[in-house]
């Protein structure tokens, strides 16, 4: 670490959107694959459960088999692998069928890339930095998740709840007795959304996900920092769910996911948290 803070700045930052861009791309076979490797979990426990015996297949997970093209199969070599470049040179299409790749590939890899870059801009090489690092990036994965299938999944929320106690026991971010009721405000505070919105309507407003991604945000940035995520989460989430009936006749019982509205609100809150906070009042 000492020498990682001997180079320069630029140096560093430019590091980092490297690492970032290569992370982003693997975050595009978590973003694909994990919903799948779940779903492939709750049906064989149902069919467990019905007594019924589960066929064997081969290996399914973040690491095999290889990524291949969803349309062809073929699988993807490593040249062709390259973050964003590829699908540049490529001219975002498949080199075997020329089937077009979806913008959004290169898009999650410049995202990673760009919020690697303002960790350490914002926080140095330092624990603060790598943990700033880690939690844009899992936000993202998060956000394009539940984008895609409503669900937030426990294999990223609980470990990031976990990692935002463990960072604070030295108060990277805040004291831990501030990360710990944040932690628990979190959960409280959209778990009693949730149950007075039932209550009120007999319908689900939310799902669990939400309780813990926000319990999660508590732990990294203290109970101090909830309210200006709840309330800017909130204030998007409502503006374009209002966009969406208005002027895209979306219908107003189509769920909207409020994960990622709750994931900018936290990555706001991680750079900009102190003006945020001294805003709030004068709301």
């Amino acid at each position: 670490m000492t020498e990682f803070q001997q180079l320069d700045p630029m140096v560093l930052i430019g590091l980092a959107g490297l690492v970032g861009l290569l992370i982003g791309s693997f975050l595009n076979v978590v973003i694909h694959r994990l919903p799948r490797m779940m779903q492939a979990a709750w049906e064989a426990e149902a069919a467990e459960l019905r007594g019924e015996s589960v066929a064997e297949s081969g290996p399914y997970n973040l690491l095999r088999p290889r990524s291949s093209c969803p349309h062809c199969g073929t699988p993807i070599a490593a040249h062709h692998n390259v973050p964003v470049v590829s699908w540049v040179m490529l001219r975002g299409r498949c080199a075997h069928c020329a089937t077009p790749i979806p913008v959004r590939y290169p898009l999650v890899e410049v995202m990673g890339g760009l919020l690697s870059m303002a960790a350490v801009a914002q926080f140095g090489p330092t624990l603060a930095g790598v943990g700033a690092l880690g939690l844009g990036l899992v936000l993202l994965a998060l956000t394009f998740i539940d984008l895609d299938t409503q669900l937030l999944p426990d294999d990223l929320t609980l470990p990031l709840l976990w990692a935002g106690l463990l960072l604070n026991l030295w108060g990277t971010f805040v004291p831990l007795h501030e990360a710990v009721i944040g932690a628990m405000g979190g959960y409280l505070a959209l778990w009693l959304v949730y149950w007075l919105f039932r209550l009120a309507t007999g319908k689900e407003g939310m799902g669990y996900g939400d309780f813990k991604l926000l319990a999660a945000l508590g732990a990294w940035l203290g109970w101090q920092a909830l309210p200006a995520i709840i309330l800017l989460s909130a204030l998007v989430g409502a503006a374009v769910g209002i966009g969406l009936i208005v002027f895209r006749r979306h219908n107003r019982d189509t769920p909207i996911p409020f994960g990622p509205y709750l994931a900018g609100a936290g990555l706001l809150a991680l750079y900009f948290g102190e003006p945020i906070q001294a805003l709030i009042p004068r709301l």
